[in-house]
């Protein structure tokens, strides 16, 4: 009796055994064959972005895509060990980009949102921001309730496929809507009076009011929104999100992060290589 008990109980041990080798060995050849290790392989780190969101990325005259989101993505690339190519594209077209592997991970002024996230992982926030309104008229850019400006006589712009478009379409529906393949078009649109205002993240209002200082445009941060900034990584990945994660945090302690706010909102010096 003794003796099939025990031969019961190392049974049971062997199947346990095999089992965890089973899911063990298989899940690290896997974690090996994910996006890092295809990253190191290739030698190139590719980012999506669109190259017209100042301060966080846009392209120089040169053709440089630069920014504070370009240098983050940098130092990744540095510590991957390989070099940094950066796609720019549409907003619209960065996350299904990132659906069919045409790109690593997305960054570009993204607001981690339920919706976004039920498709895509996304790491961070390593930005805050909201919603803001410029305008020309201080009226329309000092609400703090944008439910002031619901009506059919206001036209307002969004960039094409953001939260502000949603915030819009949700919060103002009564609002004339134009919906831009990018934010130059957008400020261009208030610039000549086409539409009353544009509804953006706070950033962008504020390059605006530096690029055009005599141009007569307002802006007020009312916190209409939350917009917390995330990255965009595939959803199956977690050792590749978990290095995102640890990259992230190894920036704040090393002071990296200051230094980038200090270079990119602090300082206009970078303007001159844009406009």
């Amino acid at each position: 009796m003794h003796k099939i008990k025990a031969l019961l109980i190392m049974g049971v041990a062997a199947l346990f055994l095999c089992s965890c080798a089973s899911l063990s060995g298989p899940d690290r050849g896997r974690s090996a064959a994910g996006h890092l290790a295809r990253i190191v392989e290739r030698g190139e780190f590719v980012v999506g972005t669109t190259g017209n969101m100042p301060p966080l990325n846009m392209t120089a005259k040169d053709g440089e895509v630069i920014g504070y989101e370009i240098d983050m993505v940098r130092m990744m690339a540095d510590a991957l060990g390989v070099k940094l190519k950066v796609k720019t594209m549409e907003f619209y077209e960065l996350l299904p980009a990132l659906e069919l592997n045409s790109v690593d991970i997305v960054i570009s002024g993204m607001t981690i949102t339920p919706v976004r996230n039920l498709r895509f992982a996304f790491v961070g926030p390593y930005l805050h921001s909201g919603k803001a309104i410029l305008a020309k008229s201080e009226t329309i850019a000092g609400v703090s309730d944008a439910t002031e400006v619901n009506s059919p006589s206001t036209r307002v712009a969004a960039l094409k496929g953001s939260t502000s478009q949603e915030f819009i379409e949700t919060v103002i529906p009564k609002a004339q809507l134009t919906a831009t393949e990018d934010y130059d078009e957008a400020i261009r649109l208030v610039l000549e009076d086409k539409v009353d205002a544009l509804i953006a993240d706070y950033p962008i209002c504020i390059v605006a009011l530096l690029r055009y200082p005599d141009a007569g445009l307002v802006s007020t941060f009312t916190a209409l929104t939350y917009e917390p900034y995330g990255i965009a990584m595939p959803p199956d990945d977690p050792h590749f999100m978990n290095w995102v994660e640890n990259f992230l945090a190894s920036m704040e302690g090393s002071g990296d992060v200051e230094y980038l706010q200090d270079k990119w909102f602090k300082s206009g010096d970078w303007i001159e290589r844009v406009w």
